[in-house]
């Protein structure tokens, strides 16, 4: 077995990942780290979730450990399409950077630009940012990407796709010429070619299996739902169901409706899209993660980027727009080799237009016809009566509530984990509403 260490990372890094209980590479780390560590360009191609993060982190904080840096003027940088990812790398590197007595930062939009200006003004390491609100920054002269030695590029085809080149151009041509460079995206052509031509030295190309053959990991079926009524109650029944699940919609309207109605059947749903602040985008984000809040309802964007364990059940309430945005929704799931289970509700108007989708995209998804409760909704969903009573809007506390007993929540096989959950929800809206 080829460890961390075997790949030339620094005992100190090694160490805190064996502390972490991670002891071995993902095969994209294996191949790229050596080469990153040796200063040359690498082009990594894989879905999410095959541990690009790492992959590009470690050497960078390795090549970066053991120099200074000036306030505003980071060492290394991380481009990031969306506010989540950029803080989740933020996360992922915030140890490993520790030990080597490295900082790191995150700047993003819908945070305060006064509070990264202030950040700033001690020395940061490595930067990890969002492209318009690293512009900003710039603009205002409080960073400046002179000392940039390491560039590093996340979820470039996801950049292109949301309209981010031009800046990411602009941020990539005030960084020194002669730095290392390293790309990562699930697809290395058309504008991230173009990328790839105009800004890196011959560069070490590795791939992992490509977003199509993940998708081979899940199952994928088109469940026939009939009209928007039945739709709406299937929906609210397989939210019911155990284990984290992300609902998607095509609207931010959509999202805000259908999370009130599963707080209503008492659900602990939140929702995420654009419109969101980031104080709530974060606690929808932790309370997912750890569990209190079972149900994730999103638009497209937490397709881009949002790297949670365990979710095993991902539904396309509203199907996609185009194939491309059900490989970046389904990809939610069946993260980093594991199994998990995507289901599309197609009402009768939708048929053709699916079929259609799941073509393009080289999905196989048998047709099933469900009902409310049927036998072949539960065995494919785990979908169950919800039954619990009404829950507030997020981030407001319960009225009348003693926090006592778990029946009036949400009915089950097994109550001593709705009692936990049930903890766990109270425990998160109050330390949310603080």
């Amino acid at each position: 077995m080829t460890t961390f260490a075997d790949l030339g990372l620094p005992n100190a890094i090694v160490s805190v990942l064996q502390k972490q209980g991670i002891a071995e590479p993902f095969p994209i780390q294996e191949a790229a780290i050596p080469d990153a560590l040796a200063g040359e360009d690498v082009l990594g191609r894989g879905p999410t979730g095959s541990g690009k993060t790492f992959t590009f982190g470690l050497p960078m904080l390795a090549r970066l450990a053991g120099a200074p840096s000036i306030p505003g003027h980071p060492r290394g940088l991380v481009l990031a399409p969306t506010r989540e990812l950029a803080t989740q790398i933020r996360e992922r590197l915030d140890d490993p950077a520790a030990a080597l007595g490295l900082r790191v930062l995150d700047v993003v939009g819908g945070v305060n630009i006064n509070h990264h200006i202030r950040s700033l003004a001690a020395p940061v390491d490595v930067l990890v940012a969002t492209p318009g609100r690293a512009e900003d920054l710039i603009n205002q002269k409080k960073l400046s990407f002179d000392s940039v030695q390491i560039t590093a590029l996340d979820e470039a085809d996801q950049m292109a796709d949301m309209g981010f080149l031009p800046q990411v151009r602009k941020l990539l041509d005030r960084t020194p010429t002669n730095g290392q460079r390293l790309l990562f995206s699930a697809t290395l052509d058309g504008d991230v070619e173009k990328l790839i031509e105009r800004y890196m030295h011959d560069p070490v190309t590795h791939s992992t299996a490509p977003v199509e053959a993940a998708v081979d990991t899940m199952e994928h079926y088109r469940l026939m739902v009939g009209g928007r009524e039945q739709r709406n109650d299937i929906a609210l029944q397989i939210a019911a169901r155990e284990g984290k699940t992300i609902m998607f919609m095509r609207t931010k309207h959509g999202v805000d409706r259908q999370v009130k109605k599963l707080r209503r059947v008492g659900i602990p749903a939140q929702g995420l899209h654009g419109d969101k602040g980031q104080g709530a985008r974060t606690r929808a984000l932790e309370g997912f993660a750890d569990g209190s809040t079972p149900v994730l309802v999103a638009t497209d964007i937490a397709a881009r980027g949002i790297d949670v364990d365990d979710v095993s059940l991902v539904v396309h309430v509203d199907p996609p727009a185009e194939h491309k945005a059900y490989l970046h929704r389904a990809g939610r799931t069946a993260r980093a080799g594991t199994s998990g289970t995507v289901v599309t509700l197609v009402m009768d108007e939708q048929a053709k237009e699916v079929a259609q989708l799941l073509r393009k995209a080289g999905v196989d998804a048998p047709e099933v016809k469900v009902a409310p409760m049927s036998e072949t909704l539960v065995t494919i969903t785990g979908a169950r009566t919800p039954e619990g009573a009404p829950l507030p809007p997020p981030g407001q506390p319960q009225q009348g509530r003693t926090g006592t007993g778990s029946g009036s929540r949400r009915a089950g096989n097994n109550r001593n984990r709705s009692n936990n959950r049930a903890h766990r929800a109270n425990r998160s809206r109050r330390s949310n509403g603080r």
